[in-house]
């Protein structure tokens, strides 16, 4: 009796690197681990946010091709969500796969958690990178729960509904004691600190870090109070990441 025919290979499916990218101009190796420079390094194809800023962040790291030889496709958030299946195919012909953000890490405050859902789906393993993120690093800069917190992105832009939202997070804050964290377009910076001084009560803590990573860099935590008594911070034009929570004494939650 004849032996049985041996099965067709397996294609090899490439993985999906999520790659943290810088959070302004600041040198590479001062904010990324060398493993994660040298993975991107070596990588052919992406699927970026914005790909002007893609080719400025990696032309940093020395790739190991010329750029004009790098795959990109864009993923921002007007991308379809029926696209997903597109953006994850090379990584379903054998090549591995870049996810890259304008600033940041992938995935938190970015469209990238759909290459990562389908990659998911497609069996494609994914593999997070260590680097910087605004909104973690905010948070251990602040003072506040890190137990329990929520991020909102950005709140509304125009007054009044900014301001309701800024009242709904203050009540969130009082009753369930985690740490309420957003963003703004920076040169709203500003009016959003004025807004939260004029609807949150001054028991509270607001956290303003700015420039996280960068030599400007800059983490001011304190009491709504003192907030009010203190000079303007200077925060235009400036990234920038809000919390408002809870004061810690002692280790415990004060209101």
């Amino acid at each position: 009796m004849s032996a049985p025919a041996a099965s067709a290979s397996v294609r090899r499916l490439g993985r999906l690197y999520v790659i943290p990218s810088l959070l302004g101009i600041v040198a590479p190796a001062a904010v990324l681990p060398q493993r994660t420079i040298d993975l991107a390094r070596g990588l052919t194809h992406f699927v970026v946010e914005t790909p002007k800023l893609a080719r400025q962040f990696l032309k940093t790291l020395a790739p190991d091709r010329p750029l004009q030889s790098l795959v990109m496709t864009e993923l921002n958030e007007h991308t379809p969500a029926e696209r997903a299946a597109d953006l994850i195919a090379p990584a379903l012909r054998g090549d591995d796969l870049g996810l890259l953000s304008d600033a940041g890490c992938p995935g938190v405050a970015d469209p990238g958690a759909l290459l990562v859902a389908a990659a998911h789906r497609a069996g494609v393993k994914v593999v997070p990178l260590v680097g910087p993120s605004a909104v973690l690093l905010a948070l251990m800069a602040a003072g506040m729960n890190g137990q329990a917190f929520t991020f909102h992105g950005y709140l509304p832009a125009k007054a009044g509904p900014r301001d309701a939202a800024l009242r709904a997070l203050d009540q969130a804050v009082v009753r369930t004691g985690a740490t309420q964290i957003f963003i703004e377009t920076p040169y709203r910076n500003g009016a959003l600190v004025s807004a939260v001084l004029s609807e949150c009560r001054p028991v509270l803590r607001l956290c303003v870090a700015v420039d996280l990573t960068l030599a400007a860099e800059q983490v001011v935590s304190r009491p709504i109070a003192a907030w009010r008594a203190a000079p303007s911070m200077d925060l235009a034009k400036r990234p920038a990441i809000f919390l408002l929570g809870r004061d810690y004494s002692s280790g415990a939650l004060l209101m």
